[in-house]
């Protein structure tokens, strides 16, 4: 019998605890149950247990997925949270509710030529490379207020957050607190940030949305 419908309850309490703690209002939060990797057998029972946000890295793997479950639970919003190539952005506007990983001008205008085109709008998020890591996606925080300027302008996307990962080697608070800031001088009120290790830090700082997959799944 799976153990992640008892992990989720427990996770949501933390959630809920944690927003206390903030001062935040109960249920300011939402948890995003990142099902990457795991197959359906895996999500149903958390589905079951009423979770209805849920987090994918990977087109192609959600495509495979979802839409037999969607059948059978229609109220679930989909998140795309991993790296989207430009050529999946068809697919990505016609399955996802939110994108987190807008992070470059070619991205951009595709979405925005697919939006227009598909006439469905998932909610956008700019993904922001607090630490400038080489190997990670996302704008550098000091180019942040420019790409949003021109998503915003250039390609009339409404923008509606922000998402970072922190460096793994790095204390999160700071690059939580660097993302809510640039968040509050371009008017953005959803902050897509905190993981299994580090959301209740999250949460501290003004995230709107924690992405949480092992807490809740297990490891894979």
């Amino acid at each position: 019998m799976s153990e992640a419908p008892a992990r989720l309850v427990q996770i949501r309490a933390v959630i809920a605890r944690a927003e206390t703690d903030a001062g935040r209002a109960p249920g300011s939060v939402a948890l995003v149950a990142v099902s990457k990797t795991f197959e359906a057998p895996d999500i149903e029972p958390v589905l079951a247990a009423g979770q209805r946000i849920f987090g994918e890295n990977r087109v192609q793997e959600a495509q495979r997925k979802w839409p037999a479950l969607r059948e059978r639970w229609p109220d679930v919003e989909l998140h795309l949270i991993g790296p989207l190539q430009s050529n999946k952005a068809r697919e990505a506007v016609a399955l996802f509710d939110a994108i987190h990983t807008v992070d470059r001008p070619s991205l951009a205008a595709a979405l925005a030529r697919e939006i227009a085109r598909q006439g469905r709008a998932p909610r956008l998020l700019v993904q922001v490379n607090t630490g400038e890591e080489a190997q990670k996606a996302g704008v550098a925080p000091q180019d942040a207020d420019a790409f949003l300027a021109a998503c915003r302008g250039e390609h009339g996307l409404p923008v509606a957050g922000l998402m970072c990962i922190p460096p793994v080697d790095q204390a999160p608070g700071p690059h939580f607190a660097l993302l809510a800031e640039i968040a509050r001088r371009n008017g953005l009120s959803m902050l897509s940030m905190g993981m299994s290790a580090d959301f209740e830090t999250a949460i501290e700082l003004g995230a709107t949305h924690v992405r949480v997959g092992s807490a809740i799944f297990g490891h894979r």
